[in-house]
């Protein structure tokens, strides 16, 4: 089993957590407040992280480069953007079906890829994606016959567009790290992150401040639930960054579709929402192309 595999699997569970976490933190924070969270208790982690790696193995951190610089700015604000959309449709939907929306992303982070660095699909991982994505389907669909109507809504729409956010955030992720000429793998992948949680830290609290005075003091003092967010959400993100390092990011965030699972499991555990037929073959739908996509990228 090739290594970004297993560190997928764990970006995708830490990524569930930290949603997790979230939506229980909206409770006393603003949609922007609870997005924020993520952003500015990883910033000082991640920095730390980058010095203790340089500390200890003795590199020198690699020479950051206009390339760099643009696509960590574009992913940081896209994912920003794309947060903002998913926090905002827990108000609106279940924890399952608000997060389910976004789940259009590798397709779309395929087509990204494609445009902007290049990549390729063979067909067996096409379909692999697109077997995934009927899953997907399936168990964002509501039991209730009178929610089917309004299913396809605009909420639906912000879901696919938060999608279509976490997407180019991937692609424009795996350009910056390609771009760093020095540094091994977890060099790069920790230089990325720490780049991009500072400059998202700071634009979160910066609108904060001019959106919403007084709830990054709010934020602050939620130190002690917010700060999980932070530890959660960085520990995910270095997760993703190292794979999307080593691997097309298309495969990455479709591998990354067990998310689902975890999903479902935390809907029961956590928030007492039942679990239909429709929605265990959708599961099931999900578990055949995250199969079917390991088998044919190594």
């Amino acid at each position: 089993m090739e290594i970004w595999i297993p560190i997928t699997i764990a970006a995708a569970f830490l990524q569930n957590l930290r949603s997790v976490l979230q939506k229980r933190l909206k409770d006393t924070l603003s949609t922007w407040g609870v997005t924020s969270a993520r952003f500015v208790y990883a910033a000082p982690l991640a920095a730390l992280l980058l010095a203790g790696l340089l500390a200890v193995t003795g590199q020198s951190a690699p020479a950051l480069n206009p390339i760099f610089i643009a696509s960590g700015l574009l992913g940081g604000l896209a994912q920003i953007l794309a947060t903002g959309l998913l926090i905002h449709l827990f108000s609106h939907k279940n924890f399952t079906v608000a997060t389910a929306f976004t789940k259009t992303e590798p397709v779309q982070t395929a087509l990204f890829g494609i445009v902007l660095l290049g990549d390729r699909l063979s067909l067996p991982v096409a379909l692999a994606i697109l077997v995934s994505l009927i899953g997907v389907i399936l168990i964002s669909i509501p039991a209730n016959p009178a929610a089917r109507r309004t299913f396809l809504d605009r909420k639906a729409l912000i879901g696919i567009a938060s999608g279509s956010l976490f997407g180019l955030s991937a692609v424009a992720y795996r350009g910056a790290s390609l771009s760093l000429a020095e540094g091994d793998v977890f060099l790069r992948a920790v230089t990325t992150l720490a780049f991009v949680t500072a400059f998202q830290a700071l634009a979160v609290l910066a609108w904060l401040q001019l959106r919403e005075p007084g709830e990054a003091g709010r934020l602050l003092r939620s130190w002690r639930s917010a700060g999980w967010v932070g530890l959660v959400g960085m520990l995910g993100s270095l997760a993703w960054f190292t794979a999307f390092t080593l691997q097309n990011a298309a495969h990455v965030r479709a591998l990354g579709q067990i998310e689902v699972v975890f999903m479902i499991g935390a809907s029961i555990l956590f928030f007492k929402e039942r679990i239909t037929a429709r929605e265990i073959i959708g599961v099931l739908l999900v578990s055949a192309g995250i199969l079917g996509l390991v088998l044919y990228t190594g």
